[in-house]
């Protein structure tokens, strides 16, 4: 009985400790506004819940965690102001970001603070490519991983077939269109054209001209390499055109808020890719994946995305390397994290060394019915899965980084 006393004493001073201990400043770069601003909500509840957990176990290093946060509001020059800001507040490290333009400038600048950076959403090849630097981790994957499982789902079920690209013009969109291409065999542009519309200012005329183009080709495939707010408003005019009953359209990076906000209706038979959707911990056996969609639905009422589950792994995976390193310093904690496998959310996952890209299965998703979709308790059971690929047969290999490197005038390592 006295060994029980002690040891609930010593939990509960431990504890204290990590409550009465100054806390360590997570800084958090994220769309509070703007066309990725459901994202972005998404990644503050999933990061407040790690730190939630994180705290109750008694911190990191006898500390307890808190976040700053910043609304980049997916553009790069606040982003690197909130970086900024959040250096001189003095945040150990820097994540989130719904936009690659905003993780790659946003990156760039922690690194002369000697600060890491981990990017949430952020698809673009580019960010840990010719834009990566040893300060920049990359959670999600990238558009090589989603264009590969996508395009093999796609070049089963619709051979031969002629697409339509209508891409957002800046980096995720023009590197998820070429991996595309690329994977499916439309390089060439006249039979597969395509139309780039703004970001991130674009207007309902620009993506109806864009639509109209489409209209007018003679494609049976609709690529739409648009993100958030910006794929919900072309695929309600696309829906009023008619051109998703005509069409079979496929977006690269679909997420659970853009089909609930478009609807079920509109979206019904789009085919996309996810890192991860709260259906896939028990399709991979992940307990503690379980756990967390229970636990996140009970705090939020809704289901996880796959832009809460980024923002909760990162912070839990920092956290677990600033404990392997017993340092907070950012050259300990890179190499602490460098090839690191472990298993969260789903399967096994690993930081691979050479680009600080994350390694994890991909997903090809189809949007359920609306019938099927109203039987979940949230009415968000919206995809079904259709193909995935483990990391191995998704991810970039070592030599076609390098030469991609290479070809942008960078040095064949990180830096």
């Amino acid at each position: 009985m006295k060994r029980i006393v002690s040891l609930l004493a010593l939990c509960v001073g431990i504890q204290f400790c990590a409550q009465a201990a100054e806390p360590i400043t997570l800084g958090m770069n994220y769309p509070r506004t703007g066309t990725y601003k459901e994202e972005g909500l998404d990644q503050m509840r999933g990061a407040l819940l790690a730190v939630e957990e994180i705290n109750a176990r008694g911190g990191v290093l006898g500390r307890p965690l808190r976040i700053s946060s910043y609304n980049s509001a997916s553009r790069v020059e606040k982003a690197i102001e909130n970086v900024d800001k959040l250096a001189t507040e003095g945040a150990a490290m820097i994540f989130g970001g719904a936009s690659s333009a905003v993780a790659i400038a946003g990156g760039k600048r922690a690194r002369e603070h000697g600060l890491l950076y981990f990017g949430t959403l952020t698809y673009s090849n580019d960010t840990t490519g010719k834009d990566g630097h040893r300060y920049m981790f990359r959670e999600s994957n990238n558009a090589w991983m989603s264009a590969r499982v996508l395009g093999a789902y796609l070049n089963e079920h619709f051979p031969r077939r002629n697409y339509f690209y209508i891409t957002s013009d800046y980096t995720w969109g023009h590197t998820s269109e070429s991996s595309l291409r690329h994977v499916t065999g439309t390089k060439d542009t006249e039979r597969h054209p395509g139309v780039r519309t703004p970001f991130p200012d674009a207007r309902m005329a620009d993506y109806r001209q864009a639509l109209e183009a489409a209209a007018e080709s003679d494609a049976q495939v609709l690529v739409l390499v648009l993100f958030g707010n910006d794929l919900v408003r072309a695929m309600r005019l696309a829906d009023d055109m008619g051109l998703t009953r005509r069409m079979q359209v496929a977006v690269p990076n679909l997420t659970k808020n853009m089909v609930e906000q478009a609807g079920p209706v509109i979206m019904q038979g789009v085919l996309g890719t996810e890192p991860w959707t709260w259906r896939v911990p028990e399709l991979e056996g992940s307990e503690r994946g379980v756990a967390f969609v229970e636990a996140y639905g009970n705090r939020y009422q809704t289901h996880p995305s796959s832009s809460a589950a980024s923002a909760y792994s990162i912070v839990h995976q920092w956290s677990e390397a600033v404990i392997r390193a017993n340092s907070m310093k950012s050259e300990a904690v890179i190499r602490a994290l460098e090839d690191h496998r472990y298993s969260l959310l789903k399967d096994e996952q690993q930081w691979r060394a050479f680009d600080h890209q994350n390694l994890q299965t991909v997903y090809a998703v189809r949007v359920k019915s609306r019938l099927e979709v109203l039987e979940d308790r949230f009415n968000q059971d919206y995809f079904e899965i259709v193909h995935r690929l483990g990391a191995e047969q998704a991810a970039q290999n070592h030599a076609d980084w390098q030469a991609e490197r290479v070809a942008a005038g960078q040095p064949p390592t990180l830096h």
